[in-house]
């Protein structure tokens, strides 16, 4: 087994993913973070996330229900093994060494995908597939909430400063790259702040599942998403963790520089003070579910 490096950069814990626009917008700069391997075996033939990691020894995967969020996310379609991260440009970002997996979606070409962003895209993408698009609708940071339903039946947003008014200026249009501008226009105006509120607080580590966010509302924020969960048979459960990223870049797998022995799954606690992931600390501790 190959030693772990660690090299923990001084400004880490005050990094963030800018994933926060008012209607106005903003944007920082993307962190520097950590550096490790991970331990547990991966099965790196295989192009999901259930397939490709193992769980660590005595641990079994937690079965998700086949129409669940989860499932969409433990199922959803990899790159191939040491794909690297790609900015929305096609640049390769500084720090290739903390993840373990990249999600075979696209970034979009603007810089607009980031934290907050990776798990509305793929909340949106599994509604999508279910055909529940009545549940398709996002808050912007301002509050004003937006559907898909609108904006396929071709209702506009036009923002001015802080001040948001919707008006119908385009035919009805539901084919999936109306979806995809739609999903850009949440992008550009919503985030950690407004998805904080529009999710559940999540009072019990037991009930953490595949697809609830860790998250810091703010601007700066950050969120991850939990991609995959593990259980022994005295009820402990591990996670998988995955996130967005500023600039916009690939939705991706952490590995976890911090307990080489189960890496990349994570310990987590609902009640923890802090809970440090390979690009970001969380302080509090904050997770939520859609």
């Amino acid at each position: 087994m190959k030693k772990i490096i660690l090299i923990l950069i001084a400004a880490f814990a005050l990094s963030a993913c800018s994933n926060d626009k008012s209607v106005s917008g903003s944007k920082i700069e993307i962190t520097k973070a950590l550096i490790s391997e991970h331990s547990v075996p991966v099965n790196k033939d295989k192009n999901t996330i259930k397939e490709r990691f193992s769980p660590p020894e005595n641990y079994v995967w937690v079965e998700e229900q086949p129409n669940s969020f989860g499932y969409f996310i433990e199922h959803f379609r990899l790159k191939p093994y040491g794909s690297q991260i790609l900015t929305y440009d096609g640049t390769p970002i500084a720090t290739q060494d903390v993840h373990e997996a990249v999600f075979d979606i696209d970034t979009g070409n603007k810089d607009l995908q980031q934290c907050a962003d990776a798990a509305i895209r793929l909340r949106a993408e599994y509604l999508y597939k279910a055909k529940r698009f009545d549940e398709i609708k996002f808050h912007f940071t301002s509050g004003d909430l937006v559907s898909w339903n609108d904006y396929k039946s071709g209702i506009r947003a036009f923002v001015n400063g802080n001040s948001v008014n919707f008006r119908k200026t385009a035919g009805f249009d539901d084919s999936y790259q109306n979806f995809r501008k739609y999903l850009d226009l949440i992008f550009n105006y919503a985030g950690t702040i407004s998805l904080n509120k529009e999710t559940k607080p999540v009072a019990k580590t037991s009930d953490l599942k595949t697809g609830d966010i860790l998250i810091t509302p703010g601007s700066p924020g950050h969120i991850v998403f939990i991609s995959g969960v593990c259980e022994n048979k005295k009820g402990e459960k591990l996670f998988l963790l995955s996130e967005g990223f500023t600039p916009a870049q690939s939705i991706h797998m952490l590995s976890n520089p911090f307990d080489k022995n189960i890496s990349p799954w994570y310990r987590l606690d609902v009640n923890s003070s802090e809970t440090k992931t390979a690009r970001y600390f969380f302080k509090p501790t904050n997770f939520r579910s859609f």
